[in-house]
């Protein structure tokens, strides 16, 4: 029986029934878009939040969902931090900021719940036991222990808020690009989501010598950085295309964040300003190239983009590396819509770079 099937049938360790009963007060560390949703789950369920702080030189003194926005200290002044539960809701991977979170796990009782980045549901108990089966399927296909091992925790880790399962749930990412991408032996690359380069830069740095890169990006704002970085490249041929990778030619709408890009999960609302980019397939951007690497990191919108590079992931059988945390299901629906659409793939590993929440999940796929 694996540890997050053991959690199941202990209700004190479950994030959403822990914070039902307890007698703690409870508090959000930090505001915005994942501080709304980690709100919207306590307010539904009953779960009384009495304040907010956070970090120095951050909003502290403005208002947030009608409460004032203090100082750790403050906070703690007030409520004592032996009686309080903290609710760390953002993400981060720096370092600093993830010493920081230990040094406050050390003085209090810190959580860190899982609201998906996309898409609607939860992943909690209920959750987990409504889909065990898919769960198990989709570790059933990893490869290796240390697939296994990624798997259990960040499962755990969902289902309690327990950042130690998080902590302990980290791959080398050394190890990852030496052995899972093998960047030696890249030749084409399709990269999905590419931001303003990093992950191109990220292989380069690696030892990769691929003769072109399609860089796909969809943020109006993010593509000129990468446009900008793809003519001072020298290493390799970066190609920008703006566009927004989908399963067949039309024009999304998308709101633009101002965040890491923009997005599909677009709210109904004239305060949120939208903008339309050309959807594109992936076997359209690489036309009469053949790919042997394929990155997929697009909001969440990775099930439509595999589908729409069915015919060159069929000729090509690229390796594939597929981001699997932004939707609840993602987890087991990706896997399980690879192994399905393409059998020849027998090759899945799962690996974790550092940070909080659940995110950076990364499954790899080779023949």
């Amino acid at each position: 029986m694996t540890v997050w099937e053991e959690l199941l049938r202990t209700p004190d360790r479950l994030l959403w029934e822990r914070l039902r009963r307890t007698d703690r007060t409870v508090v959000l560390y930090g505001t915005g878009n994942g501080a709304d949703k980690i709100l919207a789950v306590c307010r539904a369920q009953g779960i009384p939040v009495r304040g907010v702080f956070a970090s120095d030189g951050f909003r502290q003194g403005k208002l947030y969902q009608g409460m004032t926005v203090e100082s750790r200290q403050a906070i703690f002044d007030r409520y004592g931090r032996e009686r309080l539960t903290v609710l760390l809701a953002f993400g981060s991977a720096r370092p600093e900021v993830l010493n920081a979170v230990r040094t406050l796990m050390d003085e209090t009782e810190l959580l860190v719940p899982d609201v998906p980045a996309f898409g609607d549901g939860l992943f909690d108990a209920n959750f987990v036991r409504l889909h065990r089966a898919e769960l198990l399927a989709a570790r059933a296909l990893l490869a290796d222990d240390e697939s296994r091992r990624i798997f259990d925790l960040t499962v755990a880790a969902k289902l309690t808020g327990e950042a130690g399962f998080l902590f302990d749930a980290v791959s080398d990412r050394a190890q990852v690009l030496r052995a899972d991408i093998r960047p030696e032996t890249l030749r084409t690359v399709l990269d999905l989501g590419a931001y303003t380069g990093d992950t191109v830069r990220e292989l380069l740095d690696a030892g990769a010598t691929p003769e072109q890169v399609f860089a796909v990006e969809p943020d109006a704002r993010t593509f000129r950085k990468l446009t900008d970085y793809a003519a001072e490249e020298t290493r390799t041929a970066v190609i920008p295309v703006h566009a927004a990778v989908w399963d067949r030619t039309e024009p999304l709408t998308f709101a633009a964040t101002g965040n890491r890009g923009a997005t599909l999960d677009c709210p109904a609302s004239p305060a949120v300003r939208t903008v339309e980019i050309p959807g594109r397939t992936g076997d359209d951007i690489l036309g009469a190239a053949h790919a042997d690497y394929i990155k997929f990191d697009v909001e969440g919108t990775e099930a439509r983009a595999i589908s729409g590079l069915s015919q060159h992931i069929t000729a090509d059988a690229p390796t594939l590396a597929v981001s699997v945390y932004h939707r609840c299901e993602d987890l087991f629906a990706l896997p399980l819509l690879i192994h399905s659409r393409f059998p020849f793939y027998r090759d899945f590993r799962l690996r974790r770079s550092p940070g909080l929440p659940a995110w950076d999940l990364e499954l790899f796929v080779r023949r």
